[in-house]
C-alpha cells in the first residue's frame, strides 16, 4: 500500500467513524477493520435496513442504541440503530429492519406498529464495504424489555440524542458519521409523535457522502453541499 492510499483508508476511517467534516489523516500500518478502500471496480451497496427505536421519557425522547462486538470486522465496538443487510426472504426493507430489531435487540414490534421510513443512507464510493441503507422510526412499545443477541451486538442504552452526542464527544461511546448525522437530526425533535411527524411530512432523499481528499485534510460532501454535484 503506497502512502497516498494508507492515507485515504484513515481519512475513510475518519469521516465514518469522527465528528466532523474536516480531519487530518492518522498514519496506520493497515486500513482499519471493514473499511479497505476498494482497488479495480465499485463495489456496489448492499441493500440494508436500520430502526430507529424511541420512546418518551421524562428528560425527553430516548433512542435505542446497541453496541456491535468489538470483534466484528466491521464497525466492531460501534454503538448503532439495531439493523443489517436485507435477507431473500424479507419481503422489504422495513420487514429486515423488524427482523434486525428481534435479533439484535429481542424486541418484536406488533403488526399494527408504524414503520416510518426516516431516510436513506449509503456508504461512498471507493469504500470496500458498501450498504444502500433504509433507516426507519418507530415506537417503542409499552414498557419494553431489551435483551442483546451477545453475538453482533453486546451492550444497550437509551439516552437521548443530545446525550449521545454528548457521549461521543466525551469518548465514551464510538459513534460512526451517519449515527451522528442522525442523532442531531433526532435531537431537533423532542418527543417521539413530534419525531414521526416530522419523518412523515418529509421526502427520503438518497444521501451519498463523498470524500474528497485534499493534501493532509480530507472534506466529507453531502447532498447540498458547495461542489457536491461537480464530483
Amino acid at each position: 500500500m503506497n502512502p497516498q492510499e494508507v492515507q485515504i483508508h484513515c481519512l475513510v476511517a475518519v469521516v465514518l467513524m469522527g465528528r466532523g467534516i474536516y480531519a487530518a489523516p492518522v498514519r496506520v500500518d493497515r486500513p482499519p477493520p471493514g473499511e479497505e478502500w476498494s482497488h479495480g471496480e465499485i463495489t456496489e451497496p448492499r441493500l440494508a435496513a436500520s430502526l430507529i427505536l424511541l420512546r418518551d421519557a421524562p428528560d425527553g425522547q430516548q433512542v435505542l442504541l446497541v453496541q456491535r462486538t468489538p470483534a466484528q470486522r466491521f464497525m466492531g465496538g460501534a454503538w448503532v440503530f439495531p439493523g443489517g443487510a436485507v435477507h431473500a426472504d424479507d419481503a422489504d426493507e422495513a420487514a429486515a429492519a423488524r427482523r434486525e430489531l428481534e435479533e439484535e435487540a429481542g424486541v418484536a414490534l406488533g403488526a399494527d406498529t408504524e414503520l416510518v421510513p426516516y431516510s436513506r443512507w449509503i456508504t461512498p464510493v471507493g469504500v470496500k464495504i458498501r450498504f444502500d441503507t433504509w433507516f426507519f422510526a418507530a415506537e417503542a412499545p409499552a414498557e419494553v424489555e431489551v435483551e442483546v443477541d451477545g453475538g453482533e451486538c453486546v451492550d444497550f442504552r437509551w439516552i437521548t440524542p443530545a446525550g449521545a452526542l454528548a457521549a461521543g464527544e466525551r469518548d465514551e461511546l464510538m459513534l460512526v458519521f451517519p449515527t451522528i448525522k442522525h442523532l442531531e437530526r433526532l435531537a431537533e425533535t423532542g418527543t417521539v409523535a413530534a419525531t414521526l411527524a416530522a419523518a412523515r411530512a418529509r421526502p427520503v432523499m438518497p444521501v451519498l457522502p463523498k470524500v474528497v481528499p485534499s493534501g493532509e485534510r480530507a472534506r466529507v460532501l453531502l447532498p447540498g453541499d458547495p461542489g457536491y454535484d461537480d464530483l
